[in-house]
């Protein structure tokens, strides 16, 4: 049995965190354990009607926010990685610059101190100087930083088929591979014949 943490904070898009707890539910052999902020608590109450029964529903263990000596603040805890989605500006600059001040930074802590995969689906525009500093410096101490971007090359025809893309792409990065949105096979014949030709560069003699 693997073991994921699956946080969510303040930031918009709490889709993103169900989402994963759920496709994590359906591939199997993968215990999740939840953080939820109280921030989150009050997104999710706008954002998904029921929301957070059902988000405690799909996870295997919920923590709670403020038990700073849970099993997961503590490397020995045998983990494959942690996802915070959504990963609000403040979530990640306390975890850039190493604040464990709640559950959620110090597990961050943890998988950076670790060495484990350690993913942050940041929500946020237009982002300012402080921002980009600190996705630079997660990505410096290894975290991945990735913003849910939709890909419209999938053609998604709503707002489940953002979530699936995003989230399904997240989940290659811990080795879960689930097809559940159109990956990308090249361009088309309509794309590849709409291509521009170089212009030939003649050598001068």
């Amino acid at each position: 049995m693997k073991r994921i943490v699956v946080a969510l904070t303040g930031a918009t898009g709490s889709v993103y965190g169900l989402r994963l707890l759920e496709m994590l539910r359906d591939q199997g052999g993968w215990e999740t354990h939840l953080v939820l902020s109280q921030a989150a608590l009050l997104n999710i109450r706008e954002e998904i009607p029921d929301g957070r029964r059902l988000i405690e529903a799909a996870a295997d263990v919920v923590h709670s926010v403020r038990n700073v000596g849970a099993s997961i603040a503590s490397g020995s805890f045998l983990c494959d990685g942690m996802v915070i989605a959504p990963c609000s500006m403040r979530t990640l600059a306390a975890v850039a610059n190493g604040l464990s001040d709640n559950l959620i930074t110090r597990a961050a802590d943890v998988m950076l101190k670790e060495r484990r995969r350690l993913v942050l689906m940041t929500r946020e525009t237009p982002l300012n100087l402080a921002h980009l500093r600190n996705m630079v410096a997660c990505t410096e101490m290894g975290a991945v930083v990735f913003p849910p971007v939709p890909a419209f090359y999938a053609r998604p025809d709503g707002i489940d088929a953002i979530v699936n893309h995003s989230s399904m792409r997240v989940l290659d990065l811990f080795g879960v591979h689930r097809n559940v949105a159109e990956r990308w096979q090249g361009l088309t014949k309509e794309g590849a014949d709409a291509t521009p030709v170089p212009a030939t560069i003649e050598r001068q003699a």
